[in-house]
This record gives structure tokens, C-alpha cells and sequence, in this order.
């Protein structure tokens, strides 16, 4: 067989995860802290797992509605109007996905055709490219700095819009930068797509994961713009519930009816376990105004005071980041790539971190490191990262 001439070459075409590389190394790696992979150390609490081994023990093993559980679709409704004042439709509007994951997976192929173009930010989320191509869209990246908090700014922005331009992902609070746009840099963006049919794809699974009294504004909750976004979010990162695999997309009803035809031909629902303990979680987080969110959050805002400053004390210049929990250090001084850098420390010093450039070209001269692990593994890794830049020193 002459699988090159069957398979199909866009898929062929998209390089594997710069994330996983790193972490498939690490686990036959004995000794070695991973900062690489982004996936909270806190176990998702007994109460929510309870619910879901309840409903095991009371027989709900079934299929939900291709919906998703209204019970849940309600709460998460109420959820998005309390924090970020937004305003959905249960019945039509808020669609229950397989993660966060597949909400951008839908979103790309319910709205790109062969030769649309999608802005993304640059450097960030590693999935946002490979979907678009894999809908058989251009992915076009949007240079964000440092200087600027990594945010998108209106004048890069202006300048990557074509006529082909389809849609633009809005992914903030960052993976990987940890940069935030608050809601004055937002109506900024807002006002560059006013007089157009680009449609924002707003990504905002990091919302609950903010620092230093930012608070976040979902792009939707703008004047005017809930008519062009589909918000994205889920339960993975602020509930501690990753392996669960539950998520939500939002959007006016006739794109989400666009996204749940393509989604109830494929994976048809979650799981009735993830969903069931994913309306426990705004249960208790509601009856407990988010006391467990707001734990979590206090104890990654002090690992990362304690990233940033180590990094700097290295001499490794490293932007502070006002969101989600990873730091973005600059290693362009050690005259290494971030590929190197990276492959280097992980076999010299068993710290596994992902190279910038894993999250677009503009990644380069950057690595990725996660502070979602304990404060003792994370103290260890960067007096092992200190080691190494010291003994690399040009």
C-alpha cells in the first residue's frame, strides 16, 4: 500500500504536539519534574466525585441529550451571567462538548471553508492552528510581544485582516503566556471588527485564573459583539477536572445549530459521570460563593510570585503574568534555541519544560513552564534550572 498517496496530506502535514513530546520523555525518565504539561495538581473534590459515583450506583450509565444534560446547561447559564454577565438560552445556546477541546474543533468547522483565513494570536494554544487546517482553513498568525502583556494589539490586528478573514481566536487568559486583556484592551478589538463579518472564537478556559485584582471580561458581554462569538470554557482547569472531558460552548442559535449538527453526528454527548459531576461542581461552587476556586487561586498566584522571581534572579527575564498558571521566561540570553534549551535541561537536569516555539514562531527564544504541580517539586526544579543556566552561562 502507498499510504502517502491515500492519507489525507493536510493531516499528514501538521507536526505532532510540542507538549507531548517533552512529557512522553518524562515518563520513562526516573527523578524528573515536569513543568510542561498544563493540568492542575489539585485531585477534583470528594463531593463532586461523590456525585458522579452516585449516579454509577443508581444505574445512569445512558446517553444524555446531544444537548447535554439541561440541568447542567442551566446552571451553566446561570454560571456566565453571575461572573461575567453574559446572557444564553439554555435550550438553544449553551451546547455541553467532550472539553473545551472539541468546542474549538466545532467552532472550525462549522464556520471555515477551504481558503477562509483564522487570526491566532502568536505564541498560543498549541490546538489552534491543526484545527483550522484540518478544516481546511489557512491559520494566519498574529505577533504578540512582551512589551504589549502579550495581548493582541489593534494595530497588529488591523494589520493581518484580509477579505479572506474568517474568524479570529481571542484565547485570554494565555496558554502559554499567562497574558491577560482587560476590558478596555478588549473594546479596543471590538472596535476594529464593528464594520465587519468576522466572527471571535473567545476561549476562555482560564477565566476563573486570574491574579493581582484582574478581573475578566468575556468578550461576548461587550456591546454588540455577543452576535459575532462563540465563548468557549470548561470544567478541566478551575475545577480541577480535567479527565472528566467536560465543556460548554455559547453562541447565537444559529451558529451553535451549526456546531451541534457536526457534534451530534460525531461524538453525540459527554459522558453522563463527567456531566453529572460538572453540574455538582456550580452546585458547590455556588453554595460555597467558590471556595474551592478561590483556594486554588491563592495557592498558584504564590508559585507564581515565586516563578518569576526565581527566573529574574537567574537572569532569565520573565513577564508576569496576570493569568491561567504558567510563566514565559526569555532564554534568548543563554544564546541556546528553545528547542535546545529545553532538550538539554531535560536530559542534563531531568526538568521537563516545552519549548516557546511550540505555541507558534514567535515562541522562540521562550519556554513554557507550568506552576501547576506542588510548591516542593517546583522549588527543586527551578535550583536544578538555576544550575544549568549557570553552567551554560555564555
Amino acid at each position: 500500500m502507498e499510504y502517502e498517496n491515500i492519507l489525507n496530506r493536510r493531516i499528514a502535514e501538521v507536526p505532532p504536539s510540542g507538549i507531548r513530546k517533552f512529557f512522553d520523555i518524562v515518563r520513562q525518565m526516573p527523578g524528573a519534574i515536569s513543568l510542561g504539561v498544563g493540568e492542575p495538581d489539585f485531585i477534583t473534590p470528594w463531593p463532586i466525585r461523590d456525585a458522579a459515583i452516585q449516579s454509577i450506583e443508581e444505574g445512569r450509565t445512558q446517553y444524555t441529550s446531544n444537548w447535554g444534560l439541561l440541568q447542567l446547561r442551566e446552571n451553566i447559564a446561570r454560571y456566565l451571567n453571575s461572573r461575567y454577565g453574559l446572557s444564553y438560552d439554555p435550550a438553544d445556546e449553551i451546547l455541553v462538548t467532550v472539553g473545551a477541546s472539541e468546542g474549538i474543533d466545532l467552532a472550525m468547522r462549522a464556520l471555515v471553508c477551504p481558503g477562509d483565513e483564522v487570526l491566532i494570536p502568536d505564541p498560543s494554544y498549541v490546538s489552534y492552528a491543526p484545527c483550522v487546517i484540518f478544516s481546511g482553513g489557512t491559520p494566519i498568525p498574529v505577533r504578540t510581544f512582551a512589551k504589549d502583556g502579550f495581548a493582541v494589539t489593534p494595530e497588529n490586528l488591523r494589520a493581518a485582516i484580509t477579505e479572506k478573514t474568517k474568524a479570529i481566536i481571542l484565547p485570554y487568559p494565555n496558554n502559554p503566556t499567562g497574558g491577560v486583556m482587560d476590558r478596555e484592551a478588549l473594546m479596543e478589538i471590538a472596535r476594529c471588527l464593528e464594520d465587519t463579518d468576522i466572527m471571535v472564537i473567545s476561549d476562555e478556559i482560564y477565566s476563573e485564573l486570574v491574579y493581582d485584582g484582574h478581573v475578566h471580561t468575556a468578550f461576548a458581554s461587550l456591546p454588540g459583539m455577543a452576535e459575532r462569538t462563540i465563548t468557549l470554557n470548561g470544567f478541566s482547569k478551575a475545577f480541577a477536572m480535567t479527565g472528566w472531558r467536560v465543556g460548554y460552548a455559547c453562541a447565537p442559535k444559529q451558529v451553535l445549530a451549526s456546531m451541534f449538527r457536526i457534534h451530534q453526528y460525531t461524538m453525540l454527548c459527554a459522558s453522563m459521570q463527567g456531566q453529572v459531576a460538572a453540574n455538582q461542581a456550580l452546585v458547590r461552587a455556588f453554595a460555597t460563593n467558590y471556595e474551592d476556586v478561590r483556594s486554588m487561586v491563592a495557592s498558584y498566584d504564590r508559585r507564581r510570585r515565586l516563578m518569576v522571581e526565581r527566573f529574574n534572579e537567574m537572569g532569565l527575564e520573565c513577564f508576569t503574568p496576570h493569568g491561567a498558571f504558567y510563566v514565559f521566561p526569555s532564554i534568548a540570553g543563554t544564546g541556546m534555541t528553545s528547542e535546545e534549551f529545553c532538550t538539554r535541561l531535560l536530559h542534563e537536569k531531568q526538568v521537563a519544560c516545552v519549548p516557546g516555539t511550540a505555541f507558534g514562531p514567535s515562541g522562540e527564544g521562550y519556554i513554557r513552564c507550568s506552576y501547576a504541580t506542588g510548591i516542593d517539586k517546583l522549588r527543586e526544579a527551578l535550583t536544578r534550572m538555576d544550575a544549568f543556566v549557570r553552567e551554560h552561562k555564555m
